[in-house]
């Protein structure tokens, strides 16, 4: 390997394997410091220490001056961080494999049990290593005398540190060959657990604190499920009584591009994060919810998971598929203060930090053949309009502040349940124009989703994605379901369940972090139960023209708790229809939900006792948002005729049965409910 060195410098002392290993790198070895400052030296260091006579104990460090990285070689773990001073970021009480990693949970095609792996390399070899960078491997080819004992996918796991950055990259390359075995992977993440002093987590401008501890989590009460628990005995007074669950950290693949975590000495304020540049390689689009960081403490990022999804957005393969796939690269930053400064000064400086790389992405460094560089990618651009013929008198309109994006081949909406490919996203402009650069080359469908308007574009024609291309596309046109006028709506066709009411959480069941943040009250835990409290006896009851969704329509339609039991419960939609609106035809009931967990919705009309529903669901979703504190899961929509004949003139009354009660967690958030009129005949 022919590498330019300038004063690069190798250490290595293992002596056995010293002198072929400065001569395969042609460099002669020399005595230098291992503390020397960036500014002595133009570039990386690169050590490899054996603290013991075996292979299965050597390490890999990379050093700037800066930041070191301390690796398990071959395995690739990232054991130790050294910043500032501090020689481990890292909790390194932990075994060397659970401080930082990569795991993988799958199973095996027609097996239920999953099994969660940490990916370990078995080969290490230096990539690049030169004056301004250094990239590190560390792979392993999967072969069948693995059998089922681990997950048939090679990897490759690199590491990057350049000169003068306060930080290091990290991605990981996943390959299938053709004679791999058939699995089904349902979560990618990478994991870092850090030392016990980090004891303030930010995730976004509005959500950071001092967290309680793990040891105040170990001491307290489990509630519902393992994840939520009950602060009974804290270290500090001020988390007494409060509830700490990881899910009430998550956010959308859209807004998760920078979190982590603070700790402070005598002698300086010291952050760590990861920021994620771009969501391209994460599953089911911009906004597919996922964890970020949570207390332990502990950062993740998600590279896919089945998380308020389900089990359909799994990644199946069948024996022998092939397979290839770049997660990666994200950044760990690191940042310091003087010890009198504020918190948010360094959260200010990684917020910085990230606009930084959105702007430099995609990197032109990785020296990764999988890893596309910009000057190889593609770009759509277009105009997106919208045409209803019910809100407007003219064509079309601009689509302002569409969501438009390219996915794999499929269905119009599948991108919310695809997580094998890439997906590349936008947002139009006030004129609905968009322009999604940097595409991977490969064939696509360009899907749309406009916020005021129900259902999903799919442009039909596949595009293909050839390295430098520009395809502009004609005025695309979306013409959202709709029947006949509307009559009445409840709510805004958002995909959320965020305008409806959500309660406040019962007074011993809070998260502090919350208390002040309405918009994100639906964070709280246990929220699904106060539907009990509220409606002990009889159901919800929605009066059109009197009733407010924003006060009368509870977010989530869940089961009623009896005792030990729970019980189905039924919403009525109360309406009128004169005599100059009941009209012979079709009327329409636009059903869209938020999201659904082993749930049935039945709809019937004016006779809530009739055996037959005039429509149902049957048993839909898997997205465990009502549990996991979220406003949205997947986004389901139904078009339900209702014959002129079911309705009479005056009162009226929809009745919507949420038909399964297995649990507390079992229903359905609402988006939107709208009940259009027959179509005029000269529509």
């Amino acid at each position: 390997m022919a590498c330019k060195m300038g004063k690069q410098v190798f250490f290595l002392w293992w002596v056995g394997m010293a002198a072929q290993l400065f001569f395969l790198l042609g460099v002669s070895p020399k005595k230098t410091s291992f503390r020397r400052n960036i500014r002595e030296i133009n570039s990386s260091l690169i050590h490899f220490p054996s603290s013991m006579n075996t292979i299965h104990h050597h390490q890999v460090v990379i050093d700037n001056g800066i930041v070191s990285v301390k690796l398990a070689n071959p395995k690739g773990y990232v054991v130790g961080i050294s910043y500032s001073g501090i020689d481990n970021l890292l909790d390194n009480k932990l075994k060397e494999n659970n401080r930082g990693y990569v795991d993988v949970v799958w199973n095996k095609t027609g097996r239920e049990a999953h099994t969660f792996e940490r990916m370990h390399g078995t080969h290490f070899s230096v990539i690049k290593a030169d004056e301004d960078m250094v990239e590190v491997s560390f792979s392993r080819r999967w072969t069948s005398s693995m059998g089922g004992s681990s997950v048939p996918l090679s990897i490759d796991k690199r590491y990057i540190l350049r000169k003068g950055d306060s930080g290091f990259y990290s991605y990981v390359i996943f390959n299938r060959l053709s004679g791999f075995r058939g699995a089904k992977i349902s979560q990618i993440r990478s994991v870092f657990k850090l030392h016990k002093s980090f004891r303030y987590m930010a995730i976004s401008n509005t959500r950071q604190r001092n967290m309680p501890t793990a040891k105040d989590r170990s001491t307290g009460k489990t509630l519902a499920y393992p994840e939520a628990v009950l602060i009974t005995n804290p270290s500090n007074p001020q988390f007494m009584g409060e509830v700490d669950d990881k899910y009430q950290y998550s956010s959308e693949n859209k807004d998760n591009t920078v979190h982590g975590w603070i700790t402070k000495d005598s002698k300086a304020t010291v952050g760590i994060w990861t920021i994620t540049p771009s969501n391209e390689f994460r599953n089911c689009g911009p906004i597919k919810q996922d964890l970020t960081s949570h207390l332990g403490p502990t950062f993740l990022n998600m590279f896919m998971s089945t998380h308020y999804a389900g089990k359909n957005v799994a990644m199946s393969f069948y024996e022998g598929e092939t397979y290839k796939k770049v997660f990666g690269p994200f950044y760990t930053y690191l940042n310091s203060a003087s010890s009198n400064a504020t918190f948010g000064s360094l959260w200010s400086d990684a917020a910085r930090k990230r606009s930084q790389e959105v702007q430099n992405w995609p990197y032109v460094f990785p020296r990764s053949k999988d890893f596309i560089p910009p000057n190889h990618r593609g770009t759509v651009e277009g105009w997106f309009r919208i045409q209803d013929r019910f809100l407007t008198i003219e064509e079309s309109l601009p689509a302002a502040n569409a969501y438009i994006g390219l996915a794999l081949p499929g269905d119009a909406g599948s991108w919310q349940e695809e997580s094998k490919g890439y997906q590349f996203w936008t947002r139009t402009d006030g004129n609905g124009h968009f322009a999604i650069k940097n595409i991977v080359p490969g064939k696509y469908n360009l899907y749309a989703w406009v916020r005021g308007f129900i259902g999903d574009y799919k442009y039909e024609a596949i595009i293909t994605i050839t390295p430098g291309c520009v395809i502009t596309l004609d005025s695309l046109v979306y013409i959202p379901p709709r029947n006949g006028p509307t009559l009445w709506e409840i709510g805004i066709p958002d995909r959320s369940a965020a305008e409806f009411y959500i309660p406040d959480p019962e007074a011993t069941l809070t998260n502090n972090l919350f208390k002040n943040l309405d918009k994100e009250k639906f964070r709280q835990y246990g929220l699904w139960a106060r539907y009990s409290d509220l409606y002990p006896y009889n159901d919800l009851v929605y009066t059109v023209g009197v009733s407010d969704y924003r006060k009368d329509w509870f977010f989530a339609h869940v089961s009623r708790s009896i005792g030990n039991t729970y019980q189905p419960t039924t919403w009525q939609i109360i309406f009128e229809l004169q005599n100059n609106t009941l009209r012979e035809g079709d009327y329409m009931l636009q059903l869209a939900l938020a999201s659904a967990t082993g749930a049935e919705v039945q709809v019937r009309v004016n006779d809530p006792g009739y055996y037959s529903p005039l429509f149902t669901t049957g048993l839909i979703g898997d997205d465990n948002a009502i549990a996991r504190h979220g406003n949205h899961g997947l986004y389901w929509l139904y078009s339900i005729h209702i014959r002129s004949s079911h309705l009479v003139e005056g009162k009226n009354t929809i009745y919507l049965r949420q038909a399964r009660a297995a649990s507390p967690f079992i229903g359905v958030m609402y988006d939107y409910i709208r009940l259009e009129s027959p179509a005029p005949l000269n529509a």
